[in-house]
């Protein structure tokens, strides 16, 4: 946990209980809505170990970029990056224990305007509730399972509802549902003309819950999906998994599943007991430590055979606000990983909407205008394009991009629209 200015966990604790007791005693709402001084401080919660850790930075180097285009400054406040690392070296991912410290930390600290993250759907599971109770506004730069945010197929029984206790919406995300991608898979799989896929997941909820979002988009779209089967995570043989999978002899696989989660090993041992079957997988391997050998990951043997899909574009799809982006990414921190658009343009629709709140810092900063002024967005110019936010959280954008793995590195091939 870095980050300038941040007080110690315990003190935070400590403080998150003063402020509930005060809602206790039936103190005004804004008395601890409403941010007193001249400092808002913005978390950023994501994995900084493990398999996720390269997402994670890009998504955190994204935010530091949206936040330098402000001077750190929305009128009369100063802002304040404080970053938390939701990920543990023993579980080699996001940890459901840290997350929640995360999230008890930033409500606690009553300087506290906005939340990114988390960059899991698990952990912003975790996360949400918590946040809620505070009344602080949370966007997520790549949760996108969708029980997060309504009912529809690939929620489990009680969500969304069980996210928000207040019954308010606090949680936004800037990127398509598991929907949209699940409409995108199943649009690629056909064109690329699979007639029998199985499913493959991890059990997490974002490999599970996409995994059933994309069988029910096969099912109404009439892509015949012959097995459904979940792996256990942590594994060091999946040769019997593999051979399972084989019986069915399907021509194209769909692995819906996190890095952190043996997830290249799994490909390997599937391609090695299918080896004409084609492997798409979704967003949770958009990562260098499942495409590169040197990070553990696939071998390049295997590249012609995988196609991922994530939310991100080829530079030149992007806006110009997208590709002015990328140019200030690249001059400071190199060449823009897929995910470092999207930490950008979370943090930068979360200041957007601290200054409508705000009225550019001439008002006071009260945490439940700020909420309101994220779902009020329409219409938003951003770096991922021109999108809304529905009453859900959910973002108006619909496109998933296609890439390829050529030589360990994920290279761009199309978009699709959900």
């Amino acid at each position: 946990m870095t980050g300038a200015g941040r007080s110690k966990p315990g003190s935070a604790i400590a403080l998150l209980v003063t402020a509930l007791a005060l809602v206790g005693c039936g103190a005004d709402h804004d008395t601890v809505n409403k941010i007193h001084g001249k400092r808002l401080s913005i978390y950023v919660s994501v994995p900084l170990d493990g398999a996720s850790q390269p997402d994670g930075e890009a998504v955190l180097d994204g935010a530091r970029v949206a936040l330098q285009a402000t001077s750190s400054r929305i009128g009369r406040y100063h802002l304040v990056l404080k970053v938390l690392n939701d990920a543990t070296v023993k579980r080699g991912g996001w940890d459901p224990g840290q997350t929640e410290t995360n999230a008890r930390v930033a409500a606690a600290d009553g300087s506290t305007i906005g939340y990114i993250g988390d960059l899991n759907s698990g952990a912003s599971a975790v996360s949400i509730p918590l946040l809620n109770r505070a009344g602080i506004a949370q966007i997520s730069p790549t949760s996108t399972a969708v029980g997060l945010t309504s009912d529809a197929a690939g929620s489990s029984p009680g969500e969304p509802e069980k996210y928000y206790p207040t019954g308010l919406r606090t949680f936004a995300r800037v990127i398509p549902d598991d929907t949209v991608e699940a409409a995108v898979q199943v649009k690629l799989q056909r064109s690329l003309g699979c007639t029998k896929t199985y499913v493959v997941d991890d059990g997490e909820v974002d490999g599970l819950e996409a995994a059933i979002s994309f069988i029910a988009a096969a099912k109404a779209s009439g892509l015949n999906v012959v097995g459904f089967q979940g792996f256990e995570p942590g594994g060091t043989n999946y040769s019997s998994f593999a051979s399972s999978v084989s019986s069915t002899d399907p021509d194209c696989i769909f692995l819906s599943a996190l890095t952190q989660d043996s997830a290249a090993l799994v490909t390997r041992q599937l391609a090695q007991a299918m080896p004409n079957a084609r492997i798409f997988c979704g967003a949770g391997v958009a990562e260098s430590t499942y495409t590169e050998p040197a990070f553990g990951g696939i071998p390049t043997a295997l590249d012609p055979r995988i196609l991922i899909t994530v939310a991100a574009l080829d530079p030149d799809a992007y806006p110009p606000a997208g590709r002015a982006f990328l140019i200030r990414y690249a001059s400071e921190f190199g060449p823009p990983p897929p995910y470092a658009i999207f930490g950008y343009e979370a943090t930068s629709l979360l200041l957007d909407s601290i200054a409508r709140a705000t009225d550019d810092g001439r008002r006071a900063a009260v945490r439940s205008q700020v909420v309101r002024a994220v779902f009020a967005t329409r219409n938003r110019l951003g770096a991922l394009g021109t999108y809304s936010i529905d009453s859900n959280g959910d973002t108006t954008l619909d496109r998933y991009g296609v890439w390829r793995v050529v030589d360990g590195q994920l290279v761009f091939w199309k978009a699709i629209t959900g």
